[in-house]
């Protein structure tokens, strides 16, 4: 038996409290409660402040350290006996998709806190301090790229540019984050790219898989790798009922027509790996009897295969430019995130420990992105995966059981203690 797989003398996992981390859920989702059940708390919005400001009251009655970095990033940090360690880290992020879930995100942020919670009340003292991290922005719903928060942290010359981007409204994030940060004055303030020793990331799947084989836990191996772009179309506005079909540069049906393109070349898998959305797709002016002289929509392409990603996504320029009619387009990639795999320490000690406390598991790879792929850049790291019913997320009437959200947390705090005492 290695050192990781030695139980300690008292179990942080006997100690997480099943209906406190439900109620948190509770709680947190009556921000930017929507009518079907599920959130609309986009990034450094007034609802995802209140949900920040509602975390940091926990924070300071449970007694634990509040941090903030220059991109919002929250860090609540439970110390070690060993001040000069680097942490041991968990956590995802608190903000949600339009019509998003209550789940999605905000319970690897609350598993995390649990897991501090259960440790302390378990009064196990570690070597390295532990923290709980809610990272700023990964949904990218409201300000592109996604990830930005964990991006940022782990290249801190992206901040500038990152501070600049403006929503669809035109407002700037820097100064949504000024309104944000205004709202946590007791936050002390915290250096981008500060050592971690290791992170670890708790999540609903967002898919089907666990639920189907009746597993408690997957033990994440990976994500694949994605491509993100952003597609201009530039025709001329016209009235609709005076210009001849030849005489128009129609953004709209050129737009139409490059998507049709698109879908040839994405959809060639039978076996149904590649993953291609146009999912924001916006027409000016939007007016009845304009011709539409401009477009722009996004691509998100997704694949486990680097070879896929390349050979595929180097294609979308070409069949745009090819599609364009009389049209003018102009071709953007917003992010590019290669595959990555998890194993070693972390995925050992995830292993090991789910092992332990006899949960049914299973290895799983997630299509999904999260914030642990670029922590994967920094520092060993991995991920827990719990199920969601049905497999449903982003959507309103995502759900999880109370059960299954304690059995991650449980084995994300014994996880915890194995490798800050390794």
């Amino acid at each position: 038996m290695n050192e990781i797989t030695k139980p300690a003398g008292k179990q942080a996992s006997a100690a997480v409290n099943e209906q406190r981390l439900w109620q948190r859920h509770v709680d947190m989702a009556k921000f930017g409660a929507t009518p079907k059940g599920g959130v609309n708390r986009q990034a450094l919005s007034a609802e995802d402040i209140k949900a920040r400001a509602l975390f940091a009251e926990w924070v300071a009655k449970r007694g634990f350290e509040l941090f903030v970095d220059e991109i919002g990033n929250l860090f609540v940090r439970r110390p070690g006996t060993d001040p000069n360690a680097a942490p041991v880290l968990s956590g995802s992020h608190m903000d949600s998709q339009p019509t998003g879930g209550r789940f999605d995100g905000i319970y690897g942020v609350l598993a995390a806190f649990e897991a501090l919670e259960a440790i302390d009340d378990a009064g196990i003292k570690t070597k390295r301090p532990l923290e709980a991290a809610a990272w700023t922005n990964e949904e990218g719903a409201r300000f592109a790229p996604g990830c930005m928060g964990s991006l940022v942290y782990t290249k801190p010359d992206r901040l500038q540019q990152m501070l600049q981007v403006k929503d669809a409204q035109g407002t700037v994030l820097k100064d949504a984050l000024a309104a944000t940060t205004a709202a946590l004055p007791k936050a002390k303030k915290r250096a981008f790219a500060t050592p971690v020793d290791c992170f670890i990331e708790a999540h609903i799947e967002q898919g089907p898989i666990l639920e189907a084989e009746k597993k408690t836990i997957g033990v994440v191996t990976g994500i694949q790798g994605s491509r993100r772009f952003k597609i201009e179309v530039i025709g001329q506005d016209d009235h609709a009922g005076t210009t001849p079909r030849a005489r128009r540069k129609d953004a709209l049906s050129a737009a139409v027509h490059i998507v049709a393109g698109l879908e040839k070349l994405f959809h060639w898998d039978k076996e149904d790996v590649t993953r291609f959305t146009v999912g924001r797709f916006v027409v000016e002016p939007n007016a009845p009897s304009v011709v539409p002289g401009y477009v722009w929509f996004t691509i998100d392409f997704r694949d486990p295969r680097l070879e896929i990603l390349d050979k595929l996504g180097d294609q979308v320029e070409g069949i745009c430019q090819a599609n364009a009619r009389k049209c003018e387009v102009k071709v953007t990639q917003t992010n590019r995130t290669p595959p990555i795999g998890f194993k070693g320490l972390v995925a050992d000690a995830v292993l090991a420990a789910t092992q332990r406390l006899g949960y049914p598991h299973m290895h799983i790879f997630s299509g999904a992105g999260h914030d642990a792929q670029h922590l994967f850049n920094i520092c060993p790291t991995g991920m827990i995966f719990v199920p969601c019913e049905r497999g449903i997320s982003h959507n309103e009437i995502e759900n999880a059981a109370p059960a299954d959200l304690a059995a991650g947390a449980r084995v994300l705090a014994d996880v915890m203690v194995d490798l800050a005492n390794r």
